[in-house]
């Protein structure tokens, strides 16, 4: 069965092997900010706390092992353009 180009645009990274492998070996803390992200995205840190339950020192943490991993990317909220939002890369 494929997939149309429009079905795999609407796909989660968190499907893709190659994504997954990469995050296996992150801290729980990255893995749940990683789920959050794709059940909600983009969100700012402060968002992500409250949405994982994870201390703000937790969360920045797990953001930036995501981000060493490329695994998350950034851009500066259009709502408030001193903070930045976070979402999954593909």
């Amino acid at each position: 069965m494929s997939t149309t180009p429009e079905e795999q645009a609407h796909e989660s990274p968190l499907t893709d092997p190659e994504f997954r492998e990469r995050l296996r070996e992150l801290p729980p803390s990255a893995k749940l900010v990683a789920k959050v992200l794709e059940d909600a995205s983009p969100l700012s840190q402060g968002q992500l706390a409250e949405e994982s339950l994870l201390p703000d020192r937790t969360v920045r943490y797990a953001l930036n092992r995501l981000e060493e991993e490329d695994l998350v990317g950034s851009r500066y909220s259009f709502h408030d353009a001193r903070k930045q939002v976070y979402y999954l890369t593909e």
